[in-house]
This record gives structure tokens, sequence and C-alpha cells, in this order.
């Protein structure tokens, strides 16, 4: 499996001329899922490069999406496949509905994209039910969609208590010890050690 380089992931950033509110919500997901790895417990089988290259690039066809109304979760996991990023594709494909969620079990690295993602409003960490909210006010223009959205609200629950099992400190606790008041540093060289 090749992981792309975080310098590969900015090149791929700027090809996509992704807008720098999309980049910095995408280096802020990778804040949270760097801090959530680094406090998981001994023998939690997790590919922090994986995640980290997964949460930077999981918007990447956010921008182009504005215009094109495509679903960026599906066309930035194809793309990311078609240019030899297979493993990261898929894990970008699942970071709006995460599929074959299976609470009991190992925790999986696509989980950590989904989790991390859900707990970034813009590039301002926020809760679960906050970030919920605002998910349906964005985009919650019918009443499938609002029911999707919930449903997934449902599951991302699920999830955090499924991660609170592989932590070793309250997620919470964790999160709070990123200062979400300022922006993420440009580059990110150091989440992925």
């Amino acid at each position: 499996m090749r992981i792309p380089t975080i310098e590969e992931c900015y090149e791929l950033m700027n090809s996509q001329a992704m807008l720098p509110n999309i980049v910095a919500h995408s280096q802020q997901v990778a804040r949270v899922a760097a801090a959530i790895m680094d406090h998981l417990k001994d023998g939690t089988d997790i590919r922090r490069p994986a995640v980290i290259t997964a949460c930077l690039l999981h918007d990447i066809t956010k921008t182009r999406s504005l215009q094109t109304r495509e679903q960026h979760d599906v066309s930035g996991g194809h793309l990311l496949a078609q240019l030899g990023f297979p493993t990261i594709g898929a894990m970008v494909e699942e970071h709006v509905v995460l599929k074959d969620f299976q609470e009991e079990g190992e925790l999986l690295e696509k989980e950590l994209v989904y989790y991390a993602d859900k707990r970034v409003m813009h590039d301002r960490i926020v809760t679960v039910a906050e970030r919920v909210d605002d998910l349906i006010v964005r985009y919650g223009t019918t009443e499938e969609r609002i029911r999707s959205i919930t449903s997934n609200f449902e599951q991302l629950c699920r999830l955090e208590a499924k991660i609170s099992r592989f932590v070793t400190s309250d997620i919470q606790k964790i999160l709070d010890q990123i200062d979400s008041g300022s922006r993420p540093d440009n580059r990110l060289q150091n989440l992925t050690n």
C-alpha cells in the first residue's frame, strides 16, 4: 500500500485548487485524528500515516463539488484510487457515510477519519451534537437528508463509544488539549511520526 507523503498531500490539494477554508478544515481534522492516535492503547493496530493523509485529503474534490454538485466523498475516493492511493481513497470515500460499522471488534482507520471529520466544523473543534446541528442546517434540505444526518448521528455516538474503549483518556479531554482557537499549522510534518 502506497501512502502519499505530507508534501504529496499538499501538491494534490494545490492541483485540485482546494479553497483555503477547506484546507484549514482538513488540517484540523488531521490534528484531531493525531491527538486521538497519541492516546491509543498499546496494541491498537492503526497506521498513523494512512489516517493522517486520509484526513488531509478527505475533501480533495470538495472545492469542485461546489460547482458540479458531485458527491465529493465518492469522487475524492475515485481520484485518489486513480492516482495510485486506493487504500487512502477507500477511507476518503467513507468520510461522509461510514459503511459496515461494527461496534465490536478492532478500531479501523476509516473510523478515525470519519470521526475526526465529524468533530471539526469549518476549522473549529466542536462536540458531536454541534457538528450534527450544523450539518442539518447546511445540508438538511429534504426530510430524507435530515433522516440520513440523524441516522449518521446515532452511528457517530456509537462510534465515539467504540473509540473510547481504545484510548487511554477521555476523548473530550484529549481534544481539549488542541488549541481549537488557532488555525492548524500550515504543514503537519510531525503528525505522521
